[in-house]
């Protein structure tokens, strides 16, 4: 869906922000663009909607060199969520998420109809946010209207410029876990950029970790995380990147112990499934490790998707899973990413 084809961006004053950087965003696909302060992250996904222009190179988006797109035109079928929100303060939020859709020329009672559906997809009631203002919202809110306000004319590509950065880690998180639950349902080809490894491992399908201008690894966070590329990109997920790969890598049935023959008394105690030390197939290691450390049993019961037990997990099954992680041969299998249903613990 998005190509870059050996594309530099040199400024008048000498300043190479991006040099010739070559890689692809396949459709429905999330990637996270991270990396330090100055290393071109952001001048990247401005050239995606020609807010920068590429020194050389080209730039394509579903398979058309944006160079000979009107730049108006485009712009209006990408969405863009910036930290800032950027909304108008003296319309409403209604009037705010129905912005392109208006520009776009749609009748303002349609165009008013797809805001409020938007709006309660990002879970904001439309009869009672609607007609406020943003400065009668909260931070966290107001973010929510502008990933509303950029999905509303429906773009096959979204981008995200640190998106969840003004608001508090609490707040921060739980958005983080709504657009992932939201992009489970629309499936929008996202680059989003950050400076922030924990939220680029946790968001991205893919994750590019950027040096000075250029690329140093580009691939699914538990091979970053398991197999930085280089010193530069060890040292950059940092030491503690044995951990961060919890969040990423799901627990699967290889993972479980299963007592052959019954499971009755081992798996699928009643009262062990009761007291909330059970999770679905599918939950991230982190999330399943944060039940099990609730319990003094040592273990977590592991339910499919009838909701019956199909095995525990066990600290020697953690182990398992992180060495299955770091196999890049079955990273890209391991990544997938389950539904929302799945990513979260049974409590």
């Amino acid at each position: 869906m998005i190509r870059f084809e050996h594309v530099t961006k040199r400024y008048d004053d000498g300043t190479t922000a991006v040099d010739d950087l070559s890689f692809e965003v396949a459709e429905g696909e999330l990637v996270t663009l991270v990396g330090p302060s100055g290393c071109g992250k952001t001048t990247t996904m401005m050239m995606v909607n020609r807010l920068v222009e590429p020194t050389s190179g080209r730039v394509l988006v579903d398979g058309r060199d944006i160079a000979g797109v009107d730049p108006v035109a485009l712009r209006r079928k990408i969405g863009y969520v910036i930290q800032q929100v950027g909304l108008f303060p003296h319309r409403t939020v209604l009037d705010n998420t129905a912005t392109v859709p208006a520009l776009l020329g749609w009748k303002k009672t349609a165009a008013r109809a797809r805001a409020a559906e938007l709006l309660e997809l990002v879970g904001l009631d439309p009869a009672v946010h609607g007609p406020r203002y943003p400065a009668q919202l909260s931070g966290g809110q107001r973010q929510r209207v502008g990933v509303a306000r950029a999905l509303a004319a429906d773009p096959p590509v979204l981008l995200m410029d640190e998106p969840f950065g003004a608001v508090d880690p609490v707040v921060r998180e739980r958005l983080q876990n709504e657009f992932l639950t939201l992009q489970a349902t629309v499936r929008k080809t996202v680059l989003l950029v950050t400076h922030d490894i924990e939220e680029a491992v946790r968001m991205g399908d893919r994750m590019a970790v950027y040096g000075q201008g250029r690329i140093e690894q580009f691939d699914t966070p538990a091979t970053v995380l398991g197999s930085p590329a280089t010193p530069y990109v060890a040292d950059f997920v940092g030491s503690d990147r044995g951990l961060k790969r919890l969040a990423v890598t799901p627990v699967t049935e290889a993972d479980l112990d299963i007592r052959k023959g019954s499971r009755e008394g081992y798996v699928g105690d009643p009262e062990e499934h009761e007291d909330g030390t059970h999770v679905p197939l599918g939950t991230s290691l982190k999330d399943a490790l944060a039940v099990l450390l609730q319990h003094d049993t040592g273990r977590l019961t592991v339910t499919g998707e009838d909701g019956r037990p199909l095995g525990v997990l066990t600290p020697a099954g953690v182990h398992r899973a992180l060495r299955r992680a770091t196999t890049p041969a079955e990273d890209r299998t391991a990544h997938a990413r389950p539904l929302p249903t799945e990513r979260r613990a049974t409590k």
